[in-house]
């Protein structure tokens, strides 16, 4: 695995919004929330400064990150897809959603598009049973989805 180096810029954002939430270890999530936010995810680097700031072993950061899927250890794409695999959507045919994605991305679950377009991700509920099955892409919500779909919605995000 590749080592990822965070900017010292990039640190003291991250060391001014661990202190704009009073280095409280009660505020951890929405500490990373904001993090996220600001840089796009959560290297183990911004983990260690977070740990440090909130005076919390770097083991529980991670533990927090890993453990919520909305938080990413690696860089997304400028638009995130995330196909839901929720029983809802599933039984409604998501699994040939994804693969599709896959295909017009040419990327797996977990990956970047080498141009930074796209990334690709899963979850497990967005909410929107009754529209299944459901893919968003940054904040918008596709619903209804059928494989033949895909090839026009990544379209409408072609520069």
């Amino acid at each position: 695995m590749s080592e990822i180096k965070i900017s010292c810029e990039a640190l003291h954002e991250v060391e001014a919004i661990c202190d704009s939430f009073n280095c409280d270890p009660g505020e951890m999530i929405s500490i990373l929330h904001a993090c996220q936010n600001k840089l796009g995810y959560l290297p183990v680097e911004v983990q260690r400064v977070i740990a440090r700031k909130l005076g919390v072993p770097p083991s529980k950061v991670y533990g927090v990150v890993t453990f919520y899927s909305f938080f990413s250890m690696t860089p997304k794409g400028r638009n995130p897809v995330s196909v839901c695999l929720g029983t809802a959507c599933y039984v409604r045919g998501s699994d040939k959603v994804l693969e599709e994605f896959k295909r017009v991305l040419g990327i797996e679950v977990g990956e970047t598009t080498p141009d930074g377009k796209f990334s690709l991700d899963c979850l497990r509920c967005v909410g929107a049973c009754g529209l299944a099955p459901v893919a968003t892409i940054g904040e918008k919500v596709y619903g209804r989805l059928n494989p033949s779909d895909i090839k026009k919605i990544v379209s409408e995000f072609e520069d």
